[in-house]
């Protein structure tokens, strides 16, 4: 027996949720491209900032039409209802993104592997560490990249590849810790994508992108 292993209220809440994990999935894969620019959006929106606020924010600014209309989204970010934090510094990331979104859309039809795809977006899309871009392909469908947030951090200690918080300083380190979650994921024979949202939903109550 390994001795990394998922706790056992985890497999419990794992049987309960699986389906609905695997839906959630399926609705990823089913993506349409028209919906990626403001996909992105949420993954940059998102960074010390509740998921939930960040998804209220993009709905206003796909209804302002965002994506073809030039204005600053700063009032939509700062929004009480909503507040997006560093809403300054955000709104200024959209803009930048927007006008790079051409560029970005060839990259994701291009037949680089997902692994490249998030190299290039951390290279060339400010507000995207690796954590957001493995966010962002995994919320359009691409598999097998992990989304390395402290929910996720906090479950691979709970499991035992970890005593302690890994600090995700670097890069290498990113790989690193992805690696052995990779490994993990084979042993229990879950994959990582499910491993995410059930952790992610186990911390939050929710399972939502």
């Amino acid at each position: 027996m390994s001795e990394f292993q998922l706790p056992a209220e985890i497999i419990e809440k794992y049987h309960i949720l699986k389906d609905k994990i695997r839906e959630k999935l399926r609705e990823f894969s089913e993506i349409k491209p028209e919906r990626y620019f403001y996909e992105l959006c949420f993954c940059i929106l998102t960074p010390q900032t509740s998921a939930i606020n960040a998804d209220k924010a993009v709905q206003k600014l796909e209804k302002a039409d965002f994506q073809h209309n030039n204005f600053d989204p700063i009032n939509i970010l700062k929004d009480k209802n909503h507040y997006i934090r560093f809403h300054i510094t955000k709104s200024r990331r959209l803009i930048e993104m927007k006008q790079k979104f051409d560029s970005i859309s060839l990259i994701l039809n291009s037949n680089l592997k997902a692994e490249k795809k998030r190299d290039w977006l951390v290279e060339n899309i400010k507000g995207l560490g690796m954590k957001e871009s493995s966010h962002f392909l995994r919320n359009i469908g691409y598999q097998g990249l992990t989304i390395l947030d402290r929910h996720i951090l906090k479950h691979l200690v709970l499991c035992k590849l970890y005593k302690n918080l890994p600090p995700i300083s670097s890069k290498k380190v990113y790989l690193s810790v992805e690696k052995k979650f990779k490994k993990f994921a084979k042993i229990v024979n879950i994959s990582v994508d499910e491993l995410d949202l059930l952790f992610w939903s186990y911390e939050t109550g929710i399972i939502l992108k």
